[in-house]
């Protein structure tokens, strides 16, 4: 995979807000610079869909598991099958898998969440993958479970929104910080200070889409495209130009997800 180029590596373009136009959307991202793209299951069917998509496109790639709003009691069926779509040299890692307590509340269901997050966790040490990690509202148990559950494994902590001393605790764990659109919102609080602070080697950049467009297209649909702009952000942001912050997250991306070379 050239250097020259960007990588989504975190979106969505399964959603059905690109059903009508997809093959647009994966038209313009290449035409801006984009050179991958890595679509996140949060569902079991969401995770085959993903895949289809990175069967049917060169430029897509997947993640396969069960985000925390979606969690349920998975059984070895379960895992049974996402280690059979994970065995797909497309498919870079298990996600988008974590902990969510910002909309779950009940103390059950977040017990839920740890569960099959510990258990995803434990897949991907067995299939000897990278995993993508969301985390809201849920730093401490987060944490803990990657200090104690996580050990070998290591990921990417998407669009992140803890402090500084848990990015710098990631970046000791060999992990990586996803930055998406709130980069460069101007309520962005202490997201641009920690980015500062952070070495560059240890940034994603992604999209999220259709969710949290950046500026200057903030409250539009997001599309892959639009990950230039938090490109650039970073860039203004580190003092340095454009094509050097393109070249290190691509080779971040690339290291932290080897089979974007092999796919």
């Amino acid at each position: 995979m050239k250097e020259n180029i960007l990588i989504d590596t975190h979106a969505h373009i399964n959603s059905e807000k690109f059903d009508q136009e997809r093959g647009k959307i994966i038209t313009n991202a290449i035409e801006n610079g984009i050179g991958g793209i890595i679509n996140m299951g949060d569902t079991m069917e969401s995770s085959q869909y993903v895949l289809e998509l990175a069967q049917e496109y060169d430029i897509c790639y997947a993640g396969v598991g069960v985000h925390p709003e979606e969690a349920f009691e998975m059984g070895k069926r379960d895992f049974d099958q996402l280690a059979i779509w994970a065995k797909n040299k497309k498919v870079v890692c298990i996600g988008e898998i974590g902990l969510d307590y910002y909309w779950e509340k009940d103390g059950e269901k977040r017990a839920l969440q740890r569960r099959i997050f510990i258990q995803q966790l434990d897949l991907a040490r067995q299939l000897n993958l990278p995993v993508c990690v969301h985390n809201r509202d849920a730093h401490g148990d987060t944490m803990e479970i990657l200090k104690k559950e996580g050990r070998g494994i290591r990921g990417v902590m998407h669009c992140f929104s803890g402090s500084l001393e848990i990015a710098r605790e990631l970046v000791k764990m060999d992990w990586y910080i996803g930055v998406d659109g709130p980069l460069t919102f101007k309520n962005a609080a202490k997201l641009p200070e920690i980015v500062k602070e952070i070495p560059l080697e240890r940034i994603l950049v992604e999209t999220d889409c259709p969710y949290m467009a950046p500026q200057p297209v903030r409250g539009k649909r997001n599309e892959p495209a639009y990950v230039r702009f938090v490109a650039e952000k970073l860039a203004e942001l580190k003092g340095l130009d454009f094509e050097t912050v393109q070249k290190q997250t691509t080779l971040n991306a690339i290291s932290l997800y080897p089979r974007l070379e092999q796919g």
